[in-house]
């Protein structure tokens, strides 16, 4: 349920319209808890996801069909191509990929809710990080991209290294909980920095660190902005300067730091690394926001 006192606090102008997806199923509990986050932070949160999990499909796209069993979880009933939980109508699955059910989530469930697009896309958190070259693979971050792209939507992929796929009516992991309060953080802050919330085309994969003994709170963590995939020396050109270099970190370096280092890439929704402009426009949005490595 909603926090009112979430809302008191709240401005109006930073309450916005998220639509949210993922690639392991409209059930799993990261899905879930990144919602009620969302939703006690103010947001209008509609959820459009998998009937079941979809790790591992990219980007690819196919009309729902009738589904021949149950959902993930024995959370619907078959014989449905899209549904909706009966009690909470901002819950939906759809019966196919992780793109197709961001698409129909931007296209026909937003209008109903939001009365056009939403103004945020947010895909995840994926169970499992999404490093370098995996983002091609990823259905998280191919919801993401094609949000980004030709959704016409600012987006943003989340994924943490710690977990399994767990239901949604089951005790909800610590992992799940830390994740979602990180997320909202994330999301709170693009949107304090007001519209545009990210540049045309942009999206942000956004990689946790595992939670484990070290890191125990969302309070522990710290951002760090990176690089999805490795530059090439003499060919990659310079990303912006921060932390006193022309070369960001690769994300997959951040995670691997100890003390408890978030890795925010910025992608363009062919899902390579943005130029130093467009991760500059990233580094002055998030400002203070950021830390460097040690």
């Amino acid at each position: 349920m909603r926090s009112s006192l979430a809302l008191a606090l709240l401005p109006l102008a930073q309450a916005i319209n998220i639509i949210s997806s993922n690639d392991d199923g409209w059930a799993e509990a990261n899905i879930r808890s990144i919602f009620n986050a969302l939703s006690s932070a103010g947001h209008s949160v509609v959820l459009s996801a998998p009937a079941e999990n979809q790790s591992g499909s990219g980007s690819r796209d196919e009309t729902p069909s009738a589904r021949t069993e149950p959902c993930e979880f024995d959370s619907c009933t078959a014989g449905a191509s899209y549904g909706t939980n009966e009690t909470d109508t901002r819950l939906n699955w759809v019966n196919s990929y992780p793109v197709t059910s961001i698409k129909h989530g931007i296209d026909t469930i937003s209008p109903q809710f939001f009365n056009g697009l939403p103004d945020l896309a947010v895909s995840g958190p994926n169970v499992g990080n999404n490093l370098g070259i995996t983002v091609y693979f990823s259905g998280t971050v191919g919801a993401a991209s094609y949000a980004a792209g030709t959704g016409g939507v600012p987006a943003i992929a989340f994924s943490g290294e710690s977990g399994s796929p767990t239901a949604w009516n089951a005790e909800v992991p610590a992992y799940s909980t830390i994740y979602a309060e990180l997320a909202a953080k994330v999301v709170d802050r693009v949107v304090a920095a007001g519209s545009p919330y990210l540049p045309e085309d942009v999206w942000l994969n956004v990689n946790f660190p595992a939670v484990d003994d070290t890191c125990t709170s969302a309070d522990d963590f710290k951002f760090v902005l990176s690089r999805i995939f490795a530059a090439v020396p003499l060919i990659t050109d310079d990303d912006v300067e921060s932390c006193g270099s022309t070369r960001l970190p690769m994300e997959s370096s951040v995670v691997r730091t100890d003390g408890c280092y978030v890795s925010i890439s910025v992608g363009t929704s062919d899902k390579t690394d943005a130029d130093a402009t467009l991760q500059g426009d990233i580094l002055q949005k998030l400002g203070d926001f950021l830390t460097c490595l040690p």
